[in-house]
């Protein structure tokens, strides 16, 4: 940094500048809220999976993840098209055909994901 200041490193003075950071539209509260939305075991491996392979039913992620319980991947796949991080679709059929994949949103959360990654392989331990 050249010369700025930055707001995000210094201790809020101000309450003004406390907002900011920490009010319910605050920064910490955004950063927590995207926190919560991938809090759980397997969501985080579901999003990875859905990154590698656009379009895929259940089955296929269950496959893909050994130790998923049917139970579990429904909750975590419910969860995350709730925060509309994935996209469900529901061909009508019988037997039962539907189909989940990364939202928009999904999409741009992994540069974050990345980000968090990357952060990780620099510090380890």
């Amino acid at each position: 940094m050249t010369g700025e200041t930055s707001t995000h490193l210094k201790v809020p003075a101000t309450d003004e500048e406390r907002s900011a950071c920490l009010g319910p539209e605050g920064s910490a509260a955004h950063v927590i809220r995207v926190v919560r939305m991938m809090q759980g075991r397997w969501k985080l491996p579901i999003l990875f999976r859905l990154y590698a392979d656009p379009v895929l039913r259940s089955s296929q992620l269950r496959r893909d993840m050994p130790g998923i319980s049917q139970k579990m991947l429904t909750q975590h796949l419910r969860e995350l098209e709730q925060d509309r991080l994935i996209e469900r679709t529901d061909f009508g059929e019988k037997p039962l055909r539907v189909e989940y994949r990364l939202s928009e949103r999904g999409r741009r959360l992994l540069p974050v994901l990345m980000a968090a990654r990357a952060f990780s392989a620099e510090h380890p331990g």
